[in-house]
């Protein structure tokens, strides 16, 4: 059985909450029954009433090496929790395909790399008052793993991109989802194959 840790933001965790989280959440765990696994849940209420979907249901997953993360919002705390645990249930199932399928599709030739003008085409541009203004600063753990790791990891994070160090060559590596479809991969220089 895995261990969910409940707690609430701007919210009490009632008994019947505790309950609804721990079947719902619960079950959707055990479509991927394996160690170590745990998990943690936080229920929130924004206090903003203009917003009708102001009960928000955070679940995190971590199993081995990797974090499922979803969040689900709704205007009922118990709406949040089921759809929470339905957006779970479908990554962890993506996740179990990709482990499943990943030796299979190591076999494939990766993608090539694209160009410098290609990867700008790729950034979407920020309103001209926000250009020289830096919001968000974030700090990552870079972690070894393959760029099939990385993959499944960027995936289960449903980001747009991860950073990452490359187990085969120690060095720092991003895949991206390109807009057209598909996933693409930047490389230092120093990785270039000189055959392509």
């Amino acid at each position: 059985m895995v261990d969910i840790k409940i707690s609430g933001r701007k919210v009490t965790v009632s008994d019947a909450l505790r309950d609804r989280v721990n079947e719902k959440i619960g079950d959707a765990l055990k479509v991927f029954d394996i160690s170590p696994m745990s998990c943690d849940v936080v229920l929130r209420v924004d206090k903003n009433p203009s917003n009708p979907d102001r009960k928000t249901c955070e679940v995190t997953v971590f199993v081995r090496k990797n974090v499922v993360r979803v969040v689900a919002s709704a205007d009922d705390m118990y709406a949040a929790i089921d759809e929470a645990a339905d957006k779970v249930t479908r990554q962890l199932r993506k996740y179990k395909t990709r482990v499943i399928d990943r030796r299979q599709r190591a076999q494939v030739p990766p993608a090539p790399v694209p160009s410098a003008d290609e990867l700008a085409n790729l950034i979407a541009p920020a309103p001209e008052e926000e250009d020289d203004q830096l919001v968000r600063e974030k700090y990552v753990e870079l972690t070894p793993m393959s760029e099939e790791e990385a993959l499944v990891q960027t995936d289960l994070l449903g980001h747009d991109f991860y950073v990452f160090t490359n187990a085969t060559t120690g060095l720092v590596n991003v895949i991206y989802h390109r807009k057209n479809g598909g996933y693409g991969i930047i490389k230092p220089k120093v990785e270039e194959n000189p055959d392509a």
